[in-house]
């Protein structure tokens, strides 16, 4: 049995035409009609991924790889628009859209009195499309356009509120370090065309083994190995796109767009395109090691070292925001250590869960009258019961407390880092489990801050008509830090829905599919590991049951650690307040290194803001002023002034004046054949 393509077709297509029509018909069908047509176009979509993964996981159907259409064809390259729809692709489609679904219902009230809902529902639902394309796709030329496109829309959804100055510069930012990891993700693309003759992905994976031996010559007295920098370039695309260390600048700022944003694209879908892209394409990094065990640094940096800035942050969606690119580090260190399975595994339980906390988070913002500094909440649990309750589940899930979701992804990772040789296995071993401790300590912080402990904030009612709309606030930040018009109240259902149908995954989905994606191969040919690198095989032997691994997790250090984060963030945050500001001060050095972020951002302002400023107006000065202008704009124009004065004194108009011209002339014209005849 085998995939309709049609059925493909409309998967992928769906979302985009309720995407054209919310954004060139929005004003005619209005907002129920945008919204009723994407929601429809993405439900649409994410009942027939379903159907597809039911079709490949029990339905016997094969996999499918077909190209849809030419694109161009080039010589001897010829480049399609198709579908590669495998296990690993049903799984991400169904991630995808599934989330999608929940948050373009959840708009329908976070939105609803912003004036461009029409133009949100539109992006939103232009943003599946992007995505879908991305992980159907099955070959590069299709990928990049996927991943460029999921970028463009990103860029248009963190500057939403274009009138906001921090919005701007924060899809600026975003837009800029994505470009640079994109031009590496170019050279990559553009590597594997040059070495393998080829942008189809199985035509590719195919030729893979012929990289052994084969160098690149980048540096005049060293040839590299080809499948490392074919490798390394990849990855590099993966670390902006998935926000890696230095290339993780853009996400925190990102959170300047609307909430259900935060849940789409920063948590659930587009910063996990690289870690799926890296999974896809592990044919190509099974050859080469150092590739890996570079992959596998970058990423238990990013896990631990943007954790610690988490715990020091007051914006809710922020604290979630640096969790994100912690646990994006967790991912690419399975990555690294050849764990594709876990990595991808782990995409999928922090979907649920990192989408659920977002639009938690965004539940509390609507409550507080889009309040979003935590030092102006507690107590919040008494006015927002179903809030509370489910992001108590997001929470648990995260810090991976066993039989919850996350537990099982989290600890496998962990797990197969310490099983794993590779170099630099020791350093990100430490990592990881040290960034289990503070994983737990900024989500109990959090959830302390916000829904426990005394009320924070004081109501003061006004008269109608005289307060601040809420939006307008949020778009503009014109509002007093905790000072709200009205008591804090629960979202309404399009709100709370969606958090309950998140928090049944976020529950339950580890422990119904880790022993077969994990351990059971249920990938299958979808990603290759070579059987020295297996270390989930090697760990297989120790699983029997998801029940018995998570008996099991109660007495394993991970556990114990994300204890210890719960008890300290207990103790201080619920019974002793004020030790949070004795630590503050006495750990001054330390806070200063982790609010300013490492002081990276000030690092790329300083050398490449405020460089290329001085870079430009050096180039002004020298090259526009002195060679353009002055040499030679200015300079030909001199020159012909010269000429011309001089010939103005030969035109004298004395008759004896040319008559001794010509004589000379004649004189030299003779003396020349003379000369000649010599």
């Amino acid at each position: 049995m085998s995939l309709s393509l049609s059925i493909l077709l409309i998967i992928a297509l769906a979302p985009l035409a309720g995407a054209v029509l919310a954004g060139l018909l929005g004003r005619v069908i209005g907002r129920a009609g945008s919204h009723t047509v994407t929601i429809l176009g993405v439900g649409i979509a994410c009942g027939l991924s379903m159907y597809v993964l039911y079709q490949l996981v029990w339905g016997g159907a094969e996999n499918f790889n077909q190209d849809v259409y030419t694109w161009f064809e080039i010589g001897k390259l010829h480049v399609s628009v198709g579908f590669m729809v495998d296990r690993l692709t049903a799984m991400m489609m169904v991630v995808v859209t599934f989330v999608s679904l929940l948050v373009h219902v959840y708009t329908i009230g976070y939105m609803s009195d912003d004036p461009g809902y029409q133009r949100f529902f539109s992006y939103i639902s232009l943003f599946t499309f992007s995505m879908l394309m991305l992980v159907m796709s099955n070959n590069f030329m299709q990928l990049f356009f996927g991943w460029e496109a999921v970028g463009l829309v990103s860029y248009l959804l963190i500057g939403f509120w274009y009138k906001r100055p921090t919005a701007i510069f924060a899809n600026m930012k975003a837009f800029l370090v994505n470009r640079v990891g994109d031009f590496g993700f170019l050279l990559g693309i553009s590597a594997i065309l040059f070495f393998l003759n080829t942008l189809d992905y199985q035509t590719a994976f195919d030729a893979a083994p012929t990289l052994v031996g084969k160098t690149l010559q980048i540096t005049q007295n060293h040839a590299w190995d080809a499948a490392t920098v074919i490798g390394i370039l990849l990855f590099i695309g993966a670390m902006g796109k998935s926000a890696q260390v230095p290339l993780h600048v853009w996400l925190p700022d990102s959170m300047e767009g609307p909430t259900p944003i935060s849940a789409l694209i920063h948590a659930a879908t587009m910063v996990t395109a690289g870690i799926f892209m890296v999974a896809r394409m592990s044919p190509i990094f099974e050859l080469t090691d150092t590739a890996l065990s570079f992959i596998m640094v970058i990423g238990a940096t990013t896990a631990l070292f943007t954790g610690l800035i988490g715990i020091v942050q007051n914006d809710i969606k922020r604290v979630i925001a640096y969790s994100t690119l912690s646990q994006l580090g967790y991912m690419t260190v399975a990555l690294g250590v050849s764990a594709y399975s876990g990595a991808v595994f782990h995409l999928m339980t922090h979907a649920f869960f990192k989408a659920l906390l977002f639009l938690c988070a965004g539940s509390v913002i609507i409550g507080m009258h889009h309040e979003q500094d935590m030092r102006y909440m507690g107590g919040l649990r008494k006015y927002m019961p179903i809030t509370w309750i489910t992001m108590w589940i997001g929470s648990l899930a995260l810090a991976g407390t066993p039989f919850f979701s996350g537990f099982y992804s989290k600890d496998a990772i962990i797990e197969a880092v310490g099983e794993s040789h590779r170099w630099g296995h020791g350093y990100a071993y430490f990592c990881v489990m040290a960034g289990v401790f503070v994983t737990s300590l900024y989500s109990f912080r959090l959830l302390y801050m916000t829904f426990h402990g005394k009320e924070r904030f004081r109501v003061e009612h006004k008269k109608h008509g005289h307060g601040h709309d809420a939006h307008h606030d949020d778009d503009h930040g014109h509002h007093t830090p905790g000072v709200l018009e009205h008591a804090p109240h629960e979202s309404p259902w399009v709100v709370t829905l969606p958090l309950l149908l998140l928090a049944i995954p976020s529950i339950a989905i580890g422990f119904l599919t880790a022993g077969p994606m994990l351990y059971g191969k249920w990938f299958g040919k979808a990603i290759h590991v070579n059987e020295a690198n297996d270390v989930l095989a090697e760990l297989s032997h120790e699983f029997h049951s998801a029940f018995a691994a998570g008996i099991h997790g109660f007495s394993a250090w991970p556990f114990w650690l994300a204890f210890a984060g719960f008890a300290v963030a207990t103790y201080i945050y619920l019974f002793n307040v004020a030790l949070a500001g004795k630590i503050k001060n006495g750990l001054k050095p330390i806070y200063e290194l982790l609010n300013h972020k490492y002081w990276i951002d000030e690092l790329y302002f300083a050398v490449f803001a405020r460089g290329g400023v001085a870079l430009g107006k050096g180039l002004s000065k020298v090259g526009e002023a002195a060679i353009i202008d002055g040499a030679i704009v200015n300079g030909s124009a001199n020159l012909v002034q010269r000429i011309a004065g001089g010939v103005r004194r030969v035109q004298s108009g004395f008759l004896f004046h040319y008559a001794f011209a010509m004589i000379l002339g004649l004189i030299l014209l003779l003396g020349g054949f003379w000369l000649i005849g010599q």
